[in-house]
């Protein structure tokens, strides 16, 4: 059983390794050829224009391409942050309606009808009020910890 797994992760790491390895070479090749035509590109721009209109080509193209490269990652990065902040929001619209559910259990009601039973109600009352203080410090507590980390989250202009 585990010499199956064991298998399967041996073959899945390796077929990983071969393809970040053609993904590697492809990308240097992909250098290279970007390389020899920016070479020529200013050899081009050299012998017709001059030195100085040949560099400023230059510095434009790579200006372009940089800014092309800086609206793609703000668009990925609000995208991604769009996304788990959905994510957060169904996440706590799952718990909720677990715990809702949870609550209108018959099983769940009649067994804490059984405790109360069992333990008594003047018993009862005390352990329910440290119960109520300690999960009103908890959800005190998580309530100011995900606002100090919106807060550190939040980019600086």
């Amino acid at each position: 059983m585990f010499a199956r797994v064991i298998d399967d992760l041996k073959e899945s790491t390796g077929t990983a390794v071969r393809q970040t390895s053609l993904v590697a070479v492809a990308a240097f090749a992909l250098l290279v050829t970007t390389s020899f035509l920016c070479a020529a590109l200013f050899v081009f721009m050299l012998q017709k224009y001059g030195p100085v209109e040949a560099c400023l080509a230059g510095a434009g193209v790579f200006l372009v391409v940089t800014l092309i490269a800086s609206v793609c990652y703000m668009v990925r990065r609000n995208q991604l942050r769009a996304r788990a902040e959905q994510a957060a929001r169904e996440a706590a619209r799952s718990a909720k309606s677990a715990a809702s559910s949870m609550l209108a259990d018959p099983m769940l009601l009649a067994a804490g009808l059984q405790v109360v039973r069992a333990i008594g109600v003047k018993k009862l009352i005390p352990i329910l009020a440290i119960g109520g203080l300690a999960l009103g410090f908890m959800m005190s507590r998580g309530a100011s910890e995900t606002s100090d980390e919106a807060e550190a989250e939040a980019p600086a202009e």
